[in-house]
């Protein structure tokens, strides 16, 4: 196999000017190298060490990823994944033992370092059944109770919290208001919130806050509305952009605020990259909306109507509102197939996609379905997906896909509060981001996705380590 020489890796060591001091005085520092290797199905193995010893000036002809510790970036939330209904219904449909081995790949000390779960208000096309939390026609929402979430979910959300400890960031959105409350009068396909239920729906929230709060899971924040431009079989609902910022400005913001929930953080939009700077620059363009707003959430689905994935969206995003972070909240690999579950391109989706968020300045980063079943499932309406750990609940197995080890790769050494570098590159075959954990580890994720073994050297101010990056892996090194 063709072997391509790379010359360089740059790497910041230190957040102030005085980094070129610290390579003076650490010449000869070494790094851990943990790598995930298709070739050999390594999977995030640690490979040793690698030492700095000096090079000069890197030249032109040689291919390189900078990265500055002079430029400092967005701060990192945290990283995690949605427990929905199917995923906690299967996850108490496996053995205790199982159980216990899901929970410490994913929140253990050991484990992948997730901080951040998502689930859904009300059902969505992961839930085996569709329900929400009231009678129909209860205005009052007197009927108001969370009954159906405490068989499976919120069993499963409080082991999660209580595995993350201190940094667990917990947060919901909506797929549907109570079919009454819609222009279709349906869960499904679509419709609008009635204009009568604004402040109706907005009550709603602050009720579903207070049920999983009196249970002892703290909230962090919410989305107002998931994929609202989306039209699909299963639990839907439509808002303009003009739509969703009255109903924040008028309704929801006010409402969360008025009942002590002003520091819940709302994320707007919560849609794909395609549309996101629109979203964002009409539903912001109002103080008294924007200062309702958080975040600015995201999908990675615009590939049905794009051949790649919209990262520079996401840059002119967080330019236009740099006091607003941007959050990743939903992607998956739709239509499940067990014979593709050890497919590396699986793990490639999720690398290309969580290292070009973070360098366009994502701080959040949640996954869709932490788990799922042997069939992609369960799922209401036959939308089938994968999921970074696939539990057969026939045989009882755990099957763990590439996309589980890729994520690892960010999450397990990339910690909350860590803050990206600037960085960048003069070659496609790499793809690299570098974070500061606040104990000051440099964590620097590469990923080379084509069929070429790379040789590389990572370089810092005359500083080089020579490191081998293989064809379809993805190493973390550590500093």
């Amino acid at each position: 196999m063709k072997r391509l020489v790379v010359s360089c890796l740059l790497v910041g060591m230190a957040f102030n000017a005085n980094a070129q001091n610290y390579w003076k005085k650490n010449a000869g520092k070494t790094a851990k190298v943990y790598l995930t290797n298709s070739k050999t199905n390594e999977k995030m193995v640690e490979k040793g060490s690698v030492k700095f010893e000096k090079l000069d000036q890197p030249k032109e002809t040689d291919a390189c990823i900078f990265v500055d510790p002079d430029f400092k970036y967005q701060k990192l939330i945290g990283i995690g994944g949605a427990i929905t209904d199917a995923a906690a219904e299967t996850f108490y449909k496996m053995p205790k033992d199982k159980q216990k081995e899901i929970l410490d790949a994913y929140y253990g000390k050991n484990g992948l370092g997730y901080t951040v779960v998502r689930t859904n208000m009300n059902s969505c096309d992961f839930s085996s059944d569709s329900y929400t939390y009231v009678q129909d026609n209860d205005t009052s929402l007197k009927t108001f109770n969370v009954v159906h979430d405490e068989k499976y979910k919120i069993p499963m959300i409080k082991e999660a919290q209580k595995a993350i400890g201190k940094d667990f960031t917990f947060y919901f959105s909506p797929w549907s208001p109570p079919a009454w409350m819609k222009s279709n009068k349906s869960l499904y396909k679509g419709g609008r919130l009635e204009n009568q239920y604004y402040q109706v729906w907005a009550d709603y929230y602050v009720k579903f806050i207070k049920e999983y709060e009196k249970r002892g899971i703290n909230i962090w924040g919410l989305t107002v509305q998931n994929e609202p431009m989306a039209t699909q079989s299963w639990e839907s609902c439509i808002y303009t952009a003009d739509e969703e910022g009255a109903f924040l400005k008028n309704n929801l913001g006010p409402t969360l605020w008025k009942n002590g929930y002003k520091d819940k953080k709302v994320m707007i939009w919560d849609h794909n990259r395609d549309l996101i700077y629109q979203r964002a620059t009409t539903t912001l363009s109002d103080p008294e909306t924007a200062k309702y707003a958080s975040g600015i959430g995201y999908h990675w689905y615009e590939t049905w109507n794009n051949k790649t994935q919209l990262f520079d969206n996401l840059a002119e995003t967080q330019r236009a509102f740099p006091d607003k972070f941007l959050a990743f909240t939903e992607g998956c690999k739709e239509q499940f197939d067990l014979s593709k579950i050890y497919d590396v391109k699986l793990g490639e989706l999720y690398g290309r996609n969580m290292i070009n968020d973070f360098n366009k300045g994502t701080a959040l980063w949640t996954d869709w379905n932490v788990l799922l079943d042997e069939t992609g499932g369960p799922n209401h309406v036959g939308n089938f997906c994968f999921a970074p750990i696939i539990a057969d609940t026939k045989t009882g197995q755990v099957h763990y896909t590439y996309e589980y080890y890729y994520v690892g790769h960010v999450s397990k050494f990339i910690k909350p509060n860590a803050q990206r570098i600037g960085s960048s590159t003069n070659r496609v075959a790499l793809t690299s981001t570098t974070f500061m954990n606040e104990n000051g580890q440099l964590v620097t994720v590469i990923m080379n996705d084509t069929d070429n073994d790379i040789d590389a050297n990572l370089w810092i101010e005359g500083m080089s380590a020579k490191l081998s990056a293989p064809a379809h892996s993805i190493q973390t090194v550590v500093l």
